[in-house]
């Protein structure tokens, strides 16, 4: 249990950030062939975003020893040798569990596998336009393997999966920025360059414009009704008024919260095209 315990401490920080947005895209963009299919998205992504943060974790643990000791390995949960050991096992384990489904999942695996060696190992998470661009990427993985084995043929998507999982690219792709706002005065002592601390202007005012923006093109394109759109956009520029405005760490931390709520509505609106909309053109 106490082993247990460890590696859920690794992944307990990105529950509402990863696990739950990406499952819920898999489950609507899938769509779910079975309600039992949905441990197995649920423990594929967890499986793969453990590889990751402890990759992540390992790589500066004085960082994590001043800024986030609550972690497994500052806090002694863990040690670091057992900690890379663990992060190297992850791999094969990654990559066995994802052939068992299907040899697509296990190619999404593989690529997932070497952006993680990109982002931590080879130092692309120091400037924010390769972080970008690899979390972007990476979290797209994400989404394409689970959404494979939410569905019926674990091999291939649907059109309306591809078109989703696209879209969801894009936004995080503009949006992720969110996520750094809350560890500012770390990356600064470091000497990180994420987006926030290069250009906070344009990062907080990408928020304000940007989050309204997607709200209103998302809810477009899935055919969304107005009132729903008019909630949904209104919602978002909440959000983006709060990275204007609230500026401490702590406001920081609530913002990114309230947006990785956005960030899973917005994951559940190809749910509304399918039985608004899909489910009707196949009635008649």
């Amino acid at each position: 249990m106490y082993h247990l315990r460890t590696l859920y401490s690794f992944t307990s920080d990105d529950i509402t950030t990863t696990i739950i947005p990406i499952t819920l895209f898999a489950v609507v963009a899938g769509p779910l062939c079975t309600i039992q299919r949905s441990i197995h998205i649920v423990f594929w992504i967890w499986l793969h975003l453990l590889q990751f943060n402890v990759a992540n974790q390992i790589i500066d643990p004085e960082e994590d020893g001043m800024n986030k000791s609550s972690r497994p390995i500052p806090s002694g949960q863990i040690s670091l040798e057992d900690a890379v050991l663990l992060r190297w096992a992850l791999v094969p384990l990654c990559l066995a569990t994802s052939a068992y489904y299907s040899s697509q999942v296990f190619s999404i695996s593989f690529v997932l596998t070497l952006f993680i060696i990109f982002y931590n190992e080879l130092k692309a998470h120091w400037h924010w336009v390769s972080k970008n661009f690899i979390t972007a990427v990476g979290y797209a993985c994400f989404e394409i393997g689970s959404t494979l084995i939410a569905g019926k043929d674990m091999s291939r998507l649907e059109p309306t999966a591809i078109s989703a999982i696209i879209m969801s690219l894009a936004v995080f792709a503009s949006t992720l920025h969110a996520q750094d706002f809350k560890d500012v005065e770390g990356d600064r002592l470091i000497g990180r360059q994420t987006l926030p601390i290069a250009f906070p202007n344009l990062a907080r005012t990408s928020m304000l414009i940007g989050l309204p923006l997607w709200s209103i093109y998302l809810s477009r394109v899935w055919g969304v009704d107005a009132l729903c759109t008019s909630a949904f956009t209104a919602y978002a520029a909440m959000v983006g008024l709060r990275f204007m405005t609230c500026k401490t760490s702590q406001a920081a931390r609530r913002s990114c919260k309230l947006y990785s709520l956005w960030f899973s509505v917005a994951h559940l609106l190809p749910a509304y095209w399918r039985y608004f909309h899909e489910a009707r053109a196949y009635s008649f």
